[in-house]
Formats: structure tokens, C-alpha cells, sequence
């Protein structure tokens, strides 16, 4: 989205700081014991509170207010009274709404309780590669930069990238040009950051796997298609002439 006024600016930093709220106190929440059905619900609470709608469920009827994925689940996960949190499990929150017209999406990878799955490095990989990508961004820099410097940082720790999942451009929808901030390079796309546009940035880590692939029967639940697990990071930026302002920063993300 092209801010071209106060009143856009405005609009998008009261969106952001209810999805980043909406995604700080969602984690904060989550604890062994409780059911991402559970913990969804204590979201879609949060999200009434600032009068603000789930992005997912407005837009694509998604069956919940927020994705939750544990461990395998890549993306899209559905929230669900059988899922129940367990000591050590890593879990993704997405959390995207609108909110006076105006759209919003931010997510996090974590660990519950003690890393006895020993994925905290993953966590850490895309936590600070995201960081890292993200104040490399700016007016003019090339989209496909963004790919080539999660993907090679990505390998250096170890890991792999999801290929076909991607950060967006957001604003006046969910998913708006750039449509293509991918985790790898393509050489062919010239396309380039433009100054007063809002994007989400998100990292996907792998430990195995470089595709997302649909888990058979929901029509949503995403998994990578070597297995493992993936980590996911996500803010909604305003791009500058110089550091970009992190719109979701008060989710705790970094």
C-alpha cells in the first residue's frame, strides 16, 4: 500500500499495533495444557477488543481467527480443541486483521517450556535473519535482495528455505504488489522497494524441507514436504529513504 496522507499512516499504525498486542499476548498465553482452540479464542477476544476483524476469516473463511501451527504444521494452522500444547513443542502464531479499512500481518515462532526438541537455533535463525533482512530494506533496494540474503543466511546456519511461501504487500488488503518477497532469489524479478509502502517481511526456516505441501483432508493445514520443522517470523514494515519503521514492533518478534 501507497501511504499518501496522515490519515493513512495513521490508519496502519492503529492495525499494526493491534495485530502485534493481539500476537504478544497470544504467546504470552500459550502454556502447556491449553488447546490452540483455546488459545485462539483468547486472540479473536483480543482482536474484538481493539475493533479490529481476523484477516483469514473475513477474507478466505478461514475456520479460525488466528493461525496455530505445533511442530510439523508449517502454515495455515487450524486451531483446534484437539491440539493441545505439550512441554517443548514449537509453535507459530499468525496474526492478521483489519481494522478501519486498513490491514495488518505479523507471526511468531516459539518454544514452549524447555527446547527438548533442540529446535531453539531454528527459532534464533529466523528471528535474526529477519532482523537483519529487514534493515537492509529500503527505497530502491531490489525485492529479490530480500530472498537472496534469507536464503544464503539461512544455509550458513545449517537450514533451508520454504520456496513457495512469501511476504506481501499490505495495506488496503491482506495480500497486495509485491506479491513475490519469496526467501530465495530470483534474478529475473527487477522489481524494486518503493518509499511510503507498507510490506509484510517474513522469514520461513527449515530444517528439512523447501517446499510447503497441503496436509491431505482440511484443505489448509500446510507441511513441509521433506518433514522437520520450520520457523516463521513476521512484521509489517514502512518502507523509507533509510531504516525502515516497524509498524508490528511491539510484538516481541525482536
Amino acid at each position: 500500500m501507497l501511504i499518501k496522507n496522515d490519515a493513512d499512516l495513521a490508519g496502519m499504525k492503529k492495525v499494526s499495533e493491534a495485530v502485534a498486542e493481539t500476537l504478544r499476548q497470544m504467546v504470552e498465553f500459550t502454556a502447556v495444557g491449553k488447546s490452540t482452540k483455546e488459545i485462539d479464542d483468547f486472540g479473536a477476544e483480543l482482536l474484538k477488543k481493539y475493533g479490529a476483524k481476523s484477516a483469514p476469516y473475513e477474507t478466505y473463511k478461514f475456520p479460525g481467527f488466528t493461525c496455530i501451527g505445533v511442530n510439523e504444521v508449517v502454515a495455515h494452522g487450524i486451531p483446534s480443541e484437539d491440539v493441545i500444547i505439550k512441554e517443548g513443542d514449537l509453535v507459530n502464531i499468525d496474526v492478521s486483521a483489519e481494522l478501519d479499512g486498513y490491514w495488518a500481518d505479523n507471526g511468531k515462532s516459539f518454544i514452549v517450556g524447555k527446547d527438548i526438541q533442540g529446535l531453539q537455533s531454528l527459532v534464533d535463525a529466523s528471528t535474526e535473519i529477519l532482523k537483519d533482512v529487514i534493515y537492509r530494506i529500503k527505497k530502491g533496494v531490489k525485492v529479490a535482495e530480500v530472498g537472496r540474503i534469507i536464503e544464503s543466511e539461512a544455509k550458513k546456519r545449517g537450514f533451508k528455505v520454504i520456496k513457495n511461501l512469501a511476504g506481501h504487500g499490505v495495506g488496503r488488503s491482506l495480500h497486495e504488489a509485491p506479491d513475490d518477497i519469496l526467501n530465495y532469489q530470483v534474478k529475473t524479478n527487477k522489481n524494486r522497494f518503493k518509499k511510503d509502502t507498507t510490506v509484510a517481511i517474513e522469514t520461513f526456516i527449515s530444517t528439512n524441507s523447501s517446499l510447503a505441501t497441503e496436509r491431505g483432508g482440511d484443505g489448509w493445514t500446510l507441511v513441509g514436504n521433506r518433514g522437520g520443522f520450520v520457523a516463521q517470523h513476521e512484521h509489517t514494515i514502512l518502507i523509507t529513504e533509510g531504516k525502515p519503521e516497524i509498524l508490528t514492533k511491539m510484538n516481541g518478534v525482536f
